[in-house]
């Protein structure tokens, strides 16, 4: 079972583990992400591209699922304003084996980071507005998955 959502609504986490739970996996990763607050951010604004970036998260869902081997994966992007402390992703992978799992898990918030259309605007408690520009450090981590 593959599930992907791109949602503006706030990701409920202990029922998304319930929901993703419910096949009687060996193993299960997760991971939540968080707005953090620093340097007095007020809000974190993410714009996508309703179409692309839903196809480029299904398309890293099922190469995960593919390289993998997994029994479920669920993917969950928020996008719209957020607040620090906001979940803004949660990705909960599932297979037999904990390695697969975790591995699943972290090659889809690498990757996710340089591949999916989105982009994110901070605003600030002093009044300043800045767009997140791609960092190196992304790019490193994503490219260590290539083949």
């Amino acid at each position: 079972m593959i599930r992907v959502l791109v949602q503006a609504e706030a990701i409920d986490v202990p029922a998304e583990l319930d929901r993703h739970d419910a096949g009687g996996h060996g193993a299960s990763a997760s991971f939540v992400g968080r707005v953090r607050g620093d340097e007095g951010l007020t809000e974190l604004f993410l714009e996508h591209h309703p179409v692309l970036t839903a196809s480029g998260l299904a398309e890293l869902a099922h190469a995960a699922t593919d390289r993998w081997g997994l029994a479920a994966l669920t993917l969950i992007h928020r996008v719209g304003a957020l607040a620090p402390g906001e979940t803004i992703v949660l990705v909960l992978a599932s297979s037999r084996h904990r390695a697969e799992a975790l591995a699943a898990t972290e090659f889809l918030i690498d990757r996710l980071k340089t591949d999916v259309m989105l982009w994110k605007r901070e605003s600030f408690a002093d009044g300043r507005i800045r767009w997140v520009e791609p960092r190196d450090s992304d790019d490193d981590r994503a490219e260590r998955w290539n083949p």
